[in-house]
């Protein structure tokens, strides 16, 4: 059984954007400078590329 992790919407990028998922990558790296662990994932529904702050007390998933 797959754990969940917990997340939090950080901020959300157009996919439309000239230069693709690059702004959400770069405020995500951002993010992991100031000690946050910060993810991009996409989401279909908005077509967005979304930076979210992963849950750092939420369970691993298992291997």
């Amino acid at each position: 059984m797959a754990a969940v992790r917990r997340t939090k919407v950080l901020n959300s990028f157009p996919a439309g954007d000239p230069y693709g998922s690059r702004p959400a990558e770069e405020y995500a790296a951002r993010c992991r400078e100031r000690g946050q662990r910060a993810t991009v994932v996409m989401d279909l529904d908005r077509d967005a590329f979304l930076v979210v702050a992963l849950d750092a007390d939420a369970p691993q998933r298992a291997a």
